[in-house]
């Protein structure tokens, strides 16, 4: 064969690649089938981050490149199947008046038309930052994803907050209630639904996978409980990842995964730290009165667990300076904190500092502070707030996620499977503690939301010890993010179990005689 033979041969078995759609309808199709990233890596042989990526812009090639352009394919053929099957007959098909306004575009799978509003000022999207003329939810959004810095992955510029929004119009109507119409009779437990995409379904229809998972490793390892309680916590952050993708389909907000970050929240150094305050005391009370007294060790149950709820910001932080909180964003905030005046009843807010002068704290901690300044606690004066780098933000982020991880815990309490209690352990005390800098998570980055989750722990752990000093018991200690030491009858204060909203015994010991002055 001649080198021209064999360049012949090469052009003539060339092939053309298989088209795909754009990065965005990927995802949209996907989501459509009500299937999770981890669901779909698993079909096609490759990682969950893999499948993130191709839904980011990148695109697989070779065999793998035909593989998932079937699947996509198949996706879009079953989605328009259904769509037209959905279709009402066009002569049942209201034709809106011609005073009727049209509403504007929504992105799929986030909210309904009637929470989109165009703002009368442009603010900085809770995604990328960058000016945005229309808010989803109450949030400045970009109804087109093209148009947001966030989803091309590129940093838009630092925005000052925004004023808030101008009163609406005078002449503007506003929208009516529906009107009440009967219910009808009951036949029974009603049925619990969760929004995916535009439609809703039974929340029973949740895959269920930690059960799964559980079942999965006790089959492989012959029912041998130690292998396969090792097996499921070396994997529990990619499984992590999967039940939080799962749990994010119909998710109001997308999750800007790998933002650019400020300076304070990266290491100083390879084995350094980064220069935000995390609130965890060693605090011990200076004095007790006369006597003996028996002290009761008190072990909060799934701190990190409970700590998912807390304000996480959804986009890119933007710096802001003054005196100002806005409690629809959160972050971080560079603050002088106020005098504390009470650290022989009852540990400091921001934690075990010598050292005076501003401090980088987070977002729980100033919320903790701001409201012990107020009138109900009146404990301290207002910190000062010099200047902050956040976003948009919502209580309910990784709420989805958090519950399906606390009945999972539940579940296991009440049968005595240990198995699947420290496989849920490991995927959210590894889920958290790996969000920031860490080799062994590349599929999320961020530093703030650590921090934020472990500041909230103590915040929780802070309030508890405020309980018991109200209720009339003594704090001794207060160790971390789970462990509270009281003297008196704390059953009459919190519940004894081992539920995230209860506590149980760690340790009981006496205090006040001579054998035990090591305590």
């Amino acid at each position: 064969m001649t080198d021209f033979d064999s360049i012949d041969a090469l052009v003539d078995g060339a092939r053309q690649q298989v088209p795909l759609p754009p990065a965005d309808e990927r995802r949209r199709l996907r989501e459509g089938l009500n299937v999770s990233r981890a669901q779909v890596a698993h079909a096609l042989g490759v990682s969950t981050s893999t499948v993130g990526g191709w839904e980011s812009g990148r695109d697989p090639s070779g065999e793998l490149r035909e593989k998932y352009a079937y699947f996509l394919d198949k996706a879009h053929a079953k989605l328009q199947a259904q769509a037209q099957d959905a279709a009402p007959d066009a002569e049942d098909t209201d034709v809106p008046s011609d005073g009727d306004e049209t509403q504007a575009e929504v992105p799929d799978g986030d909210v309904g038309a009637d929470e989109v509003e165009a703002l009368p000022v442009a603010q900085p999207c809770v995604l990328c930052g960058a000016l945005a003329r229309h808010q989803v939810a109450g949030f400045p959004q970009h109804l087109d994803p093209a148009e947001c810095a966030a989803a091309a992955g590129t940093p838009a510029e630092s925005a000052a907050i925004a004023p808030e929004p101008e009163a609406q119009p005078a002449g503007r109507e506003q929208r009516q209630a529906p009107p009440t119409r009967p219910r009808p009779a009951d036949t029974g437990p009603g049925v619990k639904i969760m929004p995916v995409g535009r439609r809703a379904q039974s929340a029973d229809a949740m895959p269920d996978l930690i059960g799964q998972a559980v079942s999965e490793a006790l089959a492989k390892h012959a029912g041998d409980v130690e292998k396969a309680t090792a097996a499921l916590v070396k994997r529990a952050i990619p499984d992590a990842m999967a039940l939080l993708d799962t749990t994010r389909i119909g998710g109001r907000y997308e999750i800007v995964a790998h933002p650019w970050l400020p300076d304070i929240l990266r290491k100083q150094s390879a084995r350094g730290a980064d220069q935000i305050w995390e609130a965890r005391p060693k605090w011990t009370r200076p004095e007790l009165p006369p006597g003996e007294h028996e002290v009761a060790a008190l072990d909060t149950n799934g701190a990190y667990l409970s700590a998912l709820k807390t304000w996480l910001p959804l986009g890119q932080l933007n710096h802001s300076t003054g005196n100002h909180h806005d409690r629809r964003r959160a972050g971080v905030h560079l603050i002088t904190p106020p005098e504390w005046d009470h650290d022989a009843v009852l540990p400091n807010p921001i934690g075990s500092r010598d050292e005076p002068g501003p401090l980088w704290v987070t977002e729980p901690t100033l919320r903790l502070l701001l409201r012990l300044s107020g009138p109900k606690y009146g404990l301290c004066d207002p910190p000062e707030i010099h200047e902050s780098w956040t976003s948009g933000a919502t209580e309910g982020l990784l709420e989805k996620f958090r519950v399906a991880m606390k009945d999972a815990r539940d579940k296991a309490i009440a049968e005595d499977d240990e198995v699947t209690l420290a496989y849920v352990k490991a995927m959210y005390s590894k889920f958290v503690s790996t969000l920031g800098e860490s080799n062994y998570n590349r599929e999320i980055y961020r530093t703030d939301w650590m921090h934020l989750i472990r500041s909230q722990a103590f915040v929780n752990l802070w309030l508890k010890a405020y309980r018991a000093y109200d209720q009339g018991l003594m704090v001794v200690r207060a160790m971390g993010t789970d462990e509270l030491h009281v003297i008196g009858d704390w059953r009459a204060v919190f519940a004894e179990g081992r539920g995230v909203t209860e506590v149980k015994v760690k340790d009981l010991y006496t205090v006040g005689t001579d054998a035990d002055t090591d305590h």
